[in-house]
């Protein structure tokens, strides 16, 4: 089991360096107070027997040592970390000649406690808890059994300081955990959106392709006696459109199989002209008039294409031309279509900031990426060596339509 990503606003200094300077933030302020400070007519505490002699320096340098133990270890070993903090805390506290561990003492295994419920699971942090605030209590019940001095109040302050530290942990802890979940839920959510619309573009190529079935069909049979290769002219297109449909709903049959339950469609999915490549001129026309210029090359030999590709590779270079104009910052982009033998391969590239071509969220990728994938296709996005952002989609061609 290992410990989830530190907090935000400590991820540039470790958890451990915070330890540390806890740790000498304490030992600093112990010294401090054996000195009459302004404002004081005698110091709070008078100097503890490490500022003279050989065991109390023995001991002060043990309790860094393990300390600066407990610090490395908070990362990979909360729980043993923690020991060597309170440790460390004891052993510091020993040659004040107090009757309790006082809250300076004790900061390092409050701050650890933070951070341990900040960054791992409820039952680690739990654990820690009851060692923190079970180590005060057995603090006191041993002087106390032992009929030694006991400072009650005093170790019930640290005990309540150490409950709020662990308290703001958990609930630091619980908000990441909260924001991951809504997160994955949201970036599901856009796929199945993503799909649904897909679905329902499908459906006006389908229903678009099983018009020209039924329109040639019925020439077909009115033709069939009177002019037979005319007939034979209108089976060979039902033929070839309905090939063409029935390889684009075997592979968008997988992404299709979650029922669209309770969906209207929008208005803007109503039967209509479907979209293709060669709407490609036609989009960047309009978006050089809205002020990015737009760039269009093709190779190899135009030729037509199923629906599901041709509609597919068009909104690929819709949405990849869309985003450079919303966050990339630049005037100018290109598009490539590359017909090859046996595939068409699209590409977008800008010279922008290279922040990307989809939104901050990243589902306008999702999107494209997950339209290459149902047409068992490749898909690349990323920033570009030398500057911009650059999409590339390789989408297969069935061997019938080549």
């Amino acid at each position: 089991m290992h410990a989830t990503t530190p907090l935000p606003l400590l991820k540039r200094v470790p958890p451990g360096a915070w330890i540390v300077l806890a740790w000498c933030a304490s030992t600093l302020f112990t010294l401090l107070t054996t000195f009459r400070l302004p404002g004081e007519m005698e110091p709070g505490h008078w100097a503890p027997v490490q500022l003279y002699r050989w065991d109390g320096l023995l001991f002060l340098v043990a309790s860094t040592a393990m300390a600066l133990h407990g610090a490395r270890l908070l990362l990979r070993r909360p729980l043993r970390a923690l020991t060597w903090l309170i440790l460390a805390s004891i052993a510091e506290t020993t040659t004040l000649g107090v009757g309790e561990l006082p809250m300076a003492q004790y900061l390092a295994p409050i701050l650890a406690l933070y951070f341990i419920a900040a960054a791992w699971p409820r039952r680690t942090a739990g654990i820690a808890l009851a060692m923190g605030v079970g180590t005060l209590v057995a603090y006191i019940a041993v002087r106390l059994l032992r009929g030694w001095g006991v400072g009650m109040s005093a170790e019930v302050a640290v005990a309540l300081v150490s409950v709020i530290s662990w308290l703001l942990g958990h609930s630091t802890h619980q908000a990441r955990v909260h924001a991951e979940r809504l997160s994955a839920r949201t970036a599901a959510q856009a796929v199945t959106t993503e799909r649904l619309r897909i679905a329902r573009e499908m459906h006006d190529t389908v229903a678009h392709s099983i018009g020209i079935i039924a329109l040639q069909a019925g020439a077909a049979t009115r033709v069939a006696t009177t002019q037979p290769e005319a007939a034979r002219e209108a089976m060979r297109a039902v033929e070839t459109t309905g090939r063409e449909t029935l390889a684009g709903l075997r592979r968008m049959l997988v992404a299709l199989r979650a029922a669209d339950a309770g969906h209207q469609d929008d208005p803007g999915t109503a039967a209509g002209p479907v979209s293709g490549l060669d709407d490609v001129d036609g989009l960047a026309a309009t978006t050089t008039a809205a002020g990015v210029r737009v760039e269009v090359r093709r190779r190899g030999r135009p030729r037509p294409l199923p629906p599901d590709i041709d509609l597919s590779a068009f909104r690929i270079i819709q949405e990849s031309v869309t985003n450079v104009v919303r966050h990339s910052g630049t005037h100018a982009c290109r598009v490539t279509v590359d017909y090859g033998e046996d595939d068409i391969r699209l590409e977008v590239t800008d010279d922008g900031r290279g922040r990307g071509t989809s939104t901050d969220t990243g589902f306008g990728l999702a999107g494209m990426r997950e339209r290459v994938a149902l047409l068992h296709g490749e898909f690349h996005a990323a920033p570009r060596p030398e500057g911009g952002f650059r999409v590339a989609a390789r989408l297969p061609v069935p061997v019938g339509v080549r």
